[in-house]
């Protein structure tokens, strides 16, 4: 049987979305970890404090500015159409209750682990100085993980659903955002694909991206702070 092309014109949107996966990652893992780019500015910060800002801060330009001026100058979608909204928050909100009852006790349990403090903070120097901790994890936050979870259960989930389908939507943006955690622990990296088919389908469900923003931020930040703490 002859193989066929089935390039359509249509379909391209939807191409975009999933060539932007691999080239603006690509990009960013050459060009925006630490030691591939030059440091702009230490803000009278220790050293390697003001490198994780800054690359958060070039994650935020690659996988949020971009693709947000995308939709909005070369799609007729609104931000909605890719999770930008509140969304059942009757729903979501008792989601949220998942922090303290089960995130909490978890992460409060994994930061104890060798293979876990060895990875976080990702600045070290955090364990010894935290006169500007408030700014280093509201830049974790605002620049890092709102763009984790627009690009991947925003831009692609959302952006995919309509044309491949709610699981293999889900699929496309669990390995995706698995892939970016090569190097990091094993434990890690199983676990990204757990929590990106279960946020996946709690953005589907809450039809929103800033539930799984809050979840998500929340073990991030708890991590280095039962860390640092510790």
């Amino acid at each position: 049987m002859k193989a066929t092309f089935d390039f359509s014109r249509k379909d391209i949107p939807y191409y975009i979305i999933l060539l932007s996966a691999p080239v603006l990652l690509t990009i960013y893992r050459y060009h925006g970890y630490p030691g591939t780019f030059n440091l702009w500015s230490d803000f009278g910060w220790p050293v390697d404090q003001a490198v994780a800002v800054t690359q958060f801060f070039i994650f935020f330009i690659l996988v949020l500015v971009i693709p947000v001026l995308y939709i909005l100058l070369g799609t007729d979608k609104r931000m909605r159409d890719f999770g930008v909204s509140l969304g059942d928050y009757r729903f979501g909100l008792k989601l949220l209750g998942l922090i303290p009852l089960v995130i909490l006790p978890v992460i409060y349990f994994a930061a104890k682990m060798p293979d876990v403090r060895s990875e976080y903070p990702l600045a070290k120097s955090l364990l010894t100085d935290q006169s500007h901790l408030l700014g280093y994890e509201l830049a974790y936050v605002l620049l890092y993980y709102i763009a984790w979870e627009f690009f991947f259960r925003g831009f692609i989930l959302f952006g995919l659903k309509e044309k491949y389908g709610a699981v293999a939507a889900i699929l496309i943006q669990t390995i995706s955002s698995c892939l970016v955690h090569i190097d990091k622990p094993e434990g890690e990296i199983i676990g990204s694909i757990i929590v990106g088919i279960l946020f996946g389908m709690i953005a589907l469900r809450t039809r929103s991206i800033w539930y799984v923003v809050i979840l998500h931020a929340s073990i991030g930040v708890l991590t280095d702070l039962f860390i640092i703490y510790g």
